[in-house]
């Protein structure tokens, strides 16, 4: 649902000055944000999503950035959190699943850390709240990292001398698990993204997106229905609802009836390690959001992701089974996979080949320029396999056999184009590119 432009206004002037949030208390004030964000990236909204104390002052955010490249966090010494969040990847591995110690596979894909510090929640499934939670699962883990406990890893680090010194001069303090987990999480808070080409266009620049792009951005806001949960405007910068939803991706493989039966005499509502290896080792991983809430209608969900730098974070959904974004249009055009607990909101899409690729293209455009060159080279690689479709079915998607519901309308973009407008709706008009006067 679009806002009123009215509404519009006021979140926009809500989200770049603050006004109508309640004031901290004195003592626990917001820290300031870094100097220089990206135009994707609001001031107020970083303050809002760092908690009082745990700022990512220079010191903690270095000492956070080697922890994050230690492989001795891991039992074996082979892995650490780097090994399946690659800065030069866009922090994720680049694989459909990611791998641990003795290259054992886990049954999830890597989420980018890219713009994670605004999550809600962490994972797939939402099963942590912080970073900082974030930090600690994966290193005891016994498919990831493979430590066995924190007592482990504290004696462990404990014993490198360079890291018992360093804590102390951070923190005034002897290593303890919960200040290695801020100092990964510090570092995490720092990696914002929000400055691709889009950005140029929603702030002005009407030559930043190509043409294909525009009408792709259109029908991103139109016929395609992405912006329902994906939608990119002042209260949903990530382009992400931060909810979970069934799409029908995990009905491929699992009768979800029988699953969600067995979950429930399974599954220890909060216990937070198990659920972690269900989520990462075991059968149960299909049931999603529902590890952690045991409610029926979770069954199958998964986090929205945000769709920043989506190009360069593929294979995509929560089990990397989509190798393209071309895959992934060709799912959501036929209505996803059903299932008994389907998002009501999974319809066919009705999209013509020009208009996924339009939709693709503009997808591509959401990518921070400093991952400039890998953007392009993976578009060209999935443009390579835009004719092996494994999920197209046009039949379905046009109308031509099932019952998945009507088409979105499609707007007239001769009366009015999504893509001429800013990313506060009315209040950031795109200005139109100077044409020349006939001489």
């Amino acid at each position: 649902m679009r806002l009123p432009s009215g509404v519009v206004t006021v979140l926009a002037v809500v989200l770049n000055t603050g006004v109508g949030f309640a004031a901290s208390p004195p003592s626990q004030a917001p820290s300031a944000p870094p100097p220089k964000l990206p135009p994707g990236v609001s001031a107020t909204l970083w303050r809002l999503s760092v908690p009082p104390g745990s700022e990512p002052t220079p010191e903690k955010v270095a000492l956070g950035e080697k922890l994050f490249r230690e492989k001795r966090l891991s039992a074996d010494n082979t892995v650490a959190c780097m090994t399946c969040h690659e800065p030069e990847l866009g922090f994720t591995d680049g694989k459909a699943l990611s791998e641990g110690i003795g290259q054992q596979k886990v049954t999830r894909n890597s989420p980018t850390v890219l713009n994670a510090l605004f999550n809600a929640t962490q994972f797939w499934d939402g099963r942590a709240g912080t970073l900082e939670d974030q930090a600690k699962l994966p290193i005891l883990n016994p498919r990831e990292m493979g430590m066995p406990d924190a007592e482990s890893v504290v004696k462990k680090v404990r014993a490198m001398p360079e890291y018992a010194a360093e804590f102390r001069k951070v923190f005034g303090r002897e290593v303890n698990f919960d200040d290695l987990a801020a100092a990964i999480a510090a570092f995490e808070r720092m990696q914002f993204s929000g400055d691709a080409r889009f950005d140029q266009f929603i702030t002005g620049n009407a030559k930043a997106l190509t043409a294909s792009e525009k009408n792709g951005w259109a029908l991103f806001n139109g016929k395609a229905r992405c912006n329902s949960c994906h939608a990119g405007n002042a209260v949903s910068p990530l382009f992400s609802d931060q909810k979970f939803h069934n799409i029908g991706v995990a009905a491929h493989k699992q009768d979800f009836v029988t699953l969600a039966r067995k979950g429930v005499q399974v599954v220890r509502t909060g216990d937070e390690k198990q659920i972690d290896e269900l989520a990462l080792q075991t059968e149960f991983s299909e049931l999603g959001r529902f590890l952690v809430t045991k409610q029926e209608n979770d069954v199958g969900a998964f986090k929205t992701p945000t769709l920043r730098n989506v190009g360069i974070t593929g294979p995509y959904m929560h089990d990397g089974s989509l190798t393209t974004l071309w895959d992934v249009m060709d799912h959501y055009n036929k209505g996803g996979v059903p299932n008994p607990y389907l998002d009501g909101g999974m319809q066919r899409l009705g999209l013509t080949e020009p208009e996924i690729d339009d939709l693709v293209a503009f997808l591509f455009a959401l990518t921070d320029s400093k991952f400039d060159k890998l953007n392009k080279e993976l578009f060209a690689k999935q443009r390579a396999r835009r004719n092996t479709r494994p999920e197209r079915d046009t039949a379905v998607a046009m109308g031509k056999k099932g019952h998945l519901g009507d088409l979105a309308p499609n707007p007239d973009l001769n009366v009015k184009n999504p893509a001429d407008l800013g990313i506060y709706g009315d209040v950031t008009p795109v200005a139109p590119p100077t044409q020349s006067k006939p001489r």
